[in-house]
Parts: structure tokens; C-alpha cells; sequence
């Protein structure tokens, strides 16, 4: 028998998403009869402790007798308990200073931490991930934002929505002026965020006709790698060796920087990878940008304008052109930033759902049987000792 608890969110804000919904902890105690889930007690979670007793989940404030413990977001180092199995995004696999202490704390209380974020099939495609929906609401705000700015059109807030269902009905009857979009990536959340491009009836365009033409209705392109990066030494694209030599990459989005109004960035990005602009190509004339939606979100990062997140109270702030320094959104002389760190919680119980399902369908099963390969290479640490691919962070957890 598996026991799994569903821990309450402790990092602040909390996170009102959830690993399993009541309908599917009521599937896996139907189909599964190695598991058992309990819920700790939460007045956060999207869905409330009622509708998990009424699936037929224990839900207590005691969860130590679990086997394995499946949060969200980061745990706080006090709240961890020692030689316990966890499940949650540690956004600690980049060396990520705000969180050194909580991996170190892992460590010293002899705990298994496998990381959403690393659970991989063998191809190094990511199997978990909360990324469609960060797109989908990503976007509408990005798009929200530029409507704000300009006054052409307007959208309301997503939360306000009950479900995404509702959301898509409040693009009915939109009209939106003649703009260009370029959207980044070619992951989860590029696909959510050319979800709703598409919704929105905002029309597609390749590369070159994005570059060369004017059009009398908003338009969008979608850049995947081989449209954003070359080899400084040849000017080819090879998606393997980019991952592994960034370093020997230049980018090429300048040109899309001069003809694009909105930028819905999708794409991954670690510290050796060059920025879509520099700070100088944003301080430039011909930058015309006026609304970045910067869903990937790495302070600094893809977008070296973003200098940190915002809220989902408060989504968007500005960057002043000739200061770089944060201002009020809709500014003239700035450009717009929304980079909010949860996304999906604007639509909560659609993303645990897809998550869950996720979840059930490609790991639940292996972690009953005591691991697998994918369980494997997502166990960054393992009753207290770093695993051998992740190694390289010795030093990042005090070893």
C-alpha cells in the first residue's frame, strides 16, 4: 500500500493548485487498491476540504504517516519532515539562490526529493508541467495589457472567470486593431499561448511575411528555436547542440524586434543562452515593443528587462526606455512587463486537472512499484544524498 498526502501550500503567497483533484484521488481509490490519499487540512486549495471528504478522502492535519507527500510549489525548510518522500517544482536544478536553503535543508534531513520539473520521458521531453495553462493566461494578459495601454479594446482579469470554458466565451464578439504579435517557443506554454491567438482570431504569419509586409489585421508569428538562435561560427541551428553549447549560439530576434507590438515569450532559457535583446537594443530607437509577456519568466533572463515578478493582483509594472528602472505600467517612455510567477492560479481547477492527469497517467504508477527509470532521473536527492546527475550541485548544497 502507497500512501500519498496532499500537503496544505506553505510558501507565501500560497498556491492554490493541487497534484490530484477529488474526482481523481475517488478514480485511484476505485481503480488502485495499493493506494490511499489523504489531504492535509487547507483553506487555500481550489478545491475545498469538503469536496475531498465527499470524494471519499481523509482529510486531517496529520499527514506523517504518508509515504510520499505531493505539494506544488516549494516547501519551507520548517515544514519539511525528516526522511519523507517529496514531490513539488524545488526551483532549485538551476542553482537558484532564493531557494539554496531549503535544498540544503533537504539534505539534512535525509529526505527524497523528486522535482515535477525533472520527471522526463527518455527523450528528455518533460512530462509534468502546469505550462499550457501558464500561456493561456499568460497571454490574455499580455493582450490585456496592451488593450489597457492603448484603449482600443478591452478584456477583464481571468480569475474573474469561473473556468477556462467561460474565459474563451469572453472572446466572443472581440475586435482587436492591427498589431503584431511574435510568440516565443515551442513548448507547453507556447502551445497555450497560440491557443488563445488562435481564439482570438488573431491570424498566423511566416517569419519573412511578419518582417516585410504591413497588414490591416492583427497578426502573429510563431518563433521556435531554429527561427531564434544560429551558430556564430556557421549560422546553423541544431537543437541538441544548442542545449548543450548555448555559449556558441548568437540570437536573432533583433530584426522581429522592430516590427512587433506585443512579445508573448514562451521559450526556455538558462544562463548560458543569449538574451532575446540586450539592454542596449532596448534602449534603441527602432525598438518598437510596447507590451512584453514575459510567461517563461527568469529575472533577467530571455528578457533582460525583466527585473522581477509581479502579482496576479497587480500583473503588470513598466521599465523605463532610458533608465531601466521599474515605473507605473502604461507609462509613455516605458514598455510594459507582465511576469507573474503563477499563472495557472487564475485558473486553478483546469490546471490540476491536466497536471493530475498527468501525473496519474505517466508516474503514479511507477512510484507504487518503488521507481523507474523516469522516477529515477527526477530524484535529485535520495534519503539525503545528492544522485549522481545532479552531482554538480555539491557545492550549491553545501557538500
Amino acid at each position: 500500500m502507497l500512501s500519498i498526502g496532499l500537503i496544505r501550500e506553505g510558501k507565501i503567497p500560497a498556491d492554490n493548485r493541487v497534484a490530484l483533484t477529488p474526482a481523481q484521488c475517488k478514480w485511484l481509490h476505485k481503480n488502485f487498491t495499493d493506494i490511499k490519499v489523504i489531504a492535509q487540512y487547507s483553506d487555500n486549495r481550489c478545491f475545498t476540504d469538503k469536496e475531498y471528504a465527499m470524494a471519499g478522502v481523509e482529510v486531517k492535519e496529520d499527514i506523517s504517516e504518508c509515504d510520499v507527500l505531493m505539494g506544488i510549489k516549494e516547501v519551507p525548510k520548517e515544514q519539511l519532515i525528516p526522511g519523507k518522500t517529496y514531490l513539488f517544482f524545488s526551483h532549485t536544478k538551476k542553482e537558484q539562490e532564493h531557494n539554496q536553503q531549503l535544498f540544503r535543508a533537504i539534505i539534512q534531513k535525509k529526505i527524497t526529493l523528486v522535482d515535477y520539473e525533472c520527471l522526463t520521458h527518455e527523450d528528455g521531453q518533460r512530462i509534468l508541467g502546469f505550462g499550457f495553462f501558464a500561456g493561456i493566461v499568460g497571454a490574455h494578459n499580455g493582450m490585456m495589457a496592451y488593450g489597457k495601454r492603448t484603449g482600443q479594446y478591452h478584456l477583464n482579469r481571468v480569475y474573474q472567470q469561473k473556468d477556462y470554458r467561460n474565459l474563451i466565451h469572453t472572446y466572443f464578439g472581440l475586435k482587436l486593431p492591427k498589431l503584431k504579435i511574435a510568440v516565443t517557443g515551442s513548448g507547453r506554454v507556447a502551445h497555450g499561448v497560440l491557443e488563445i491567438m488562435n481564439l482570438m482570431g488573431i491570424h498566423e504569419v511566416e517569419p519573412f511575411e511578419y518582417l516585410h509586409r504591413q497588414f490591416d489585421y492583427p497578426v502573429y508569428v510563431d518563433l521556435k528555436g531554429r527561427d531564434l538562435y544560429a551558430r556564430i561560427e556557421d549560422g546553423t541551428y541544431n537543437r541538441d547542440d544548442f542545449h548543450d553549447h548555448p555559449e556558441q549560439y548568437k540570437c536573432s530576434f533583433a530584426p522581429f524586434a522592430k516590427q512587433t507590438d506585443i512579445l508573448m515569450n514562451g521559450v526556455y532559457w538558462d544562463k548560458d543562452i543569449p538574451p532575446l535583446f540586450t539592454k542596449e537594443e532596448f534602449q534603441s530607437d527602432s525598438f518598437n515593443i510596447k507590451t512584453i509577456a514575459d510567461i517563461t519568466n527568469d529575472a533577467h533572463g530571455s528578457v533582460v528587462v525583466n527585473i522581477g515578478d509581479s502579482t496576479i493582483e497587480e500583473p503588470v509594472y513598466g521599465v523605463d526606455r532610458n533608465t531601466l528602472q521599474k515605473t507605473k505600467p502604461y507609462q509613455q517612455n516605458s514598455v510594459d512587463i507582465m511576469a507573474v510567477g503563477n499563472l495557472p492560479n487564475e485558473l486553478p481547477r483546469d490546471a490540476s486537472r491536466y497536471f493530475g492527469e498527468q501525473l496519474i497517467k505517466f508516474v503514479l504508477e511507477d512510484l507504487v512499484k518503488g521507481g523507474s527509470p523516469v522516477i529515477e532521473r527526477a530524484t535529485m536527492v535520495k534519503r539525503g544524498e545528492l544522485t549522481e546527475s545532479y552531482a554538480y550541485l555539491k557545492d550549491y548544497a553545501g557538500i
